[in-house]
């Protein structure tokens, strides 16, 4: 498929540079949260693990809004201690919890001390404390096809991406995961005001152009996001 054939929802920017990147997905994750604030007081963010979110937050955490306002969650989790190194929570406090964005409220999921679907009650509980619908969802992509911890193979992906779903967190496991997971569940994400999805690489956009290529969403779960229509998505790639 073509990247001119995408779906009529899908809205692609592509830049030359990562840099370029970072700032121009910053300036449009901002510009929602601040929207947010001005209308209601308060704005929520949910952002992504892996290495190709590093710069965009250290961008992001400089920008200027009343942080204060803003609650900071994760798209998903893997079930290891808090300070682990594959922890996603460690990655966001030190590139985007620092500067500015210091002053955010973040609000890491539970996974100590419970069991899986125990640590996916309490996270999930911790995410409706407020009310919020999120502001901004930031999607990364991996190489499979998923995204999230919607993961191919993984033991309850039909449950995660039940569109008509009433859970917001859930367990999973996948092989190709690693370690046990939590993640939000479809309806979250395609419910927020603003949703992105970061890739990176000539490898990732060749894995963009295979998901928009076909339907099978338990072969690359990411086309659950991709094909759906009553949510714009917004995919951000640079070289």
């Amino acid at each position: 498929m073509r990247a001119t054939d995408a779906p009529a929802g899908l809205h692609r920017h592509d830049y030359a540079t990562r840099d370029q990147f970072a700032e121009a997905l910053a300036a449009g994750v901002s510009a929602k949260l601040a929207g947010g604030i001005a209308t209601r007081g308060h704005a929520s963010l949910a952002v992504s693990g892996g290495s190709t979110p590093k710069r965009f937050f250290e961008v992001l955490s400089k920008a200027g809004l009343d942080w204060s306002s803003v609650m900071v969650l994760l798209v998903d989790e893997r079930l290891v201690p808090p300070d682990h190194e594959r922890a996603n929570a460690g990655l966001v406090r030190r590139h985007l919890m620092q500067n500015r964005a210091a002053e955010a409220r973040f609000v890491p999921y539970v996974v100590d001390g419970h069991t899986p679907a125990e640590c996916a009650r309490l996270s999930q509980a911790a995410f409706e404390q407020d009310g919020h619908r999120l502001d901004a969802c930031i999607l990364g992509m991996g190489t499979d096809g998923h995204t999230a911890s919607f993961f191919p193979g993984g033991d309850r992906l039909a449950e995660a991406l039940d569109p008509e779903g009433d859970d917001k967190v859930l367990p999973i496991f996948a092989e190709g995961a690693g370690e046990p997971r939590l993640t939000l569940t479809l309806p979250p994400i395609l419910d927020a005001r603003f949703v992105a999805l970061h890739i990176e690489g000539a490898e990732k956009r060749t894995t963009l152009e295979t998901a928009l290529g076909g339907t099978d969403v338990d072969a690359m779960p990411v086309r659950a996001v991709l094909h759906q229509t009553a949510t714009p998505v917004h995919v951000f790639w640079a070289p």
